[in-house]
């Protein structure tokens, strides 16, 4: 399968994997930070720029009954409705990241959380959306955007394969441009957790579907191993500088590991090539040199005179 974004975006198990910067909330606040994310994603190598539409009342309630609070992991002692607030990509700025991507000449997309996201994401024409992995359950939200009838990534972190189905089997009523991201919802993923081998089981599970990797390890080994396991598609956080600090540090990485990725990644790819058995088209000047049989013809003394 082929899914064409633009002109020169194609995702396909056949061609080097699409590399996604996720600025997520890294902008800490920042209109300006945020359109400088933007501005170094497309800098160093990512192909795709995705942002997150939602704003707190389209995730949580205004609540401190403990329900609401986080009890462990990296947003410890954090209330829902705080995390969100601060995490949000403001509505009012999306017009200007859009304007930004444009001129960059790179495809803005996003993760929308509520129908009325979608509603603003359509005002820019987006070229794909993606449903989060927290949202694969909201059947009705997965309805609301395959009707626009445009390219989906479905990311997996939490989902158990029925889940999976299910989504998958909603878009499909209106069409099949689906991509599915094995991710791990652990933030960050230790290398250890990461499971990447689960990808190849996705392909075989889903073979008219595209596969690739939403990755929250920090580092870019897991997203480079998806790449050797046939990964059409890598989304990673991204944030502008190591010594920031910002909710989603933990599991972002820098403008040089991200320039790293686009360029291993595509090494990997050539490296792979196809699966073909028998003399490969730079052997053949090598063929000549194989141990031969020859005859001599051995010479007596006697036969000079």
């Amino acid at each position: 399968m082929r899914i064409k974004i633009d002109k020169k975006i194609v995702i396909s198990s056949e061609e080097r994997p699409v590399i996604v910067a996720e600025i997520s909330c890294n902008h800490n606040g920042s209109k300006k930070l945020f359109l400088r994310h933007i501005k170094e994603a497309a800098k160093n190598g990512a192909d795709l720029i995705k942002i997150q539409t939602f704003e707190p009342q389209d995730i949580t309630i205004r609540s401190k009954n403990n329900k609401f609070l986080i009890k462990s992991g990296l947003w410890k002692n954090k209330y829902l409705w705080d995390l969100y607030n601060k995490a949000q990509t403001p509505f009012n700025w999306h017009s200007d990241a859009f304007k930004l991507a444009k001129k960059l000449k790179v495809p803005l997309f996003s993760s929308p959380f509520s129908k009325r996201a979608v509603d603003l994401l359509e005002k820019f024409n987006v070229k794909l959306y993606k449903i989060a992995s927290f949202e694969i359950t909201d059947h009705e939200l997965i309805e609301y955007v395959a009707k626009k009838r445009k390219p989906i990534i479905i990311s997996t972190g939490m989902a158990s394969l029925k889940e999976i189905n299910d989504a998958v089997k909603i878009i499909k009523k209106f069409h099949n441009k689906i991509i599915i991201l094995y991710c791990v919802s652990g933030y960050p993923t230790k290398n250890k957790e990461a499971n990447i081998s689960s990808i190849s089981k996705l392909r075989k599970i889903y073979p008219k579907n595209l596969i690739g990797l939403s990755d929250h390890t920090n580092n870019i080994y897991s997203s480079l191993t998806s790449t050797a396991l046939g990964a059409c598609l890598i989304e990673k956080h991204f944030i502008i500088s190591d010594k920031m600090n910002s909710l989603d540090k933990e599991f972002s990485i820098s403008p040089k590991a991200l320039k790293t990725l686009r360029i291993d990644s595509q090494k990997i790819h050539e490296t792979l090539g196809q699966q073909k058995i028998g003399p490969k088209k730079n052997e053949k000047n090598s063929l000549k040199l194989r141990r031969s049989i020859f005859s001599i013809k051995e010479i007596r003394r006697g036969d000079f005179f």
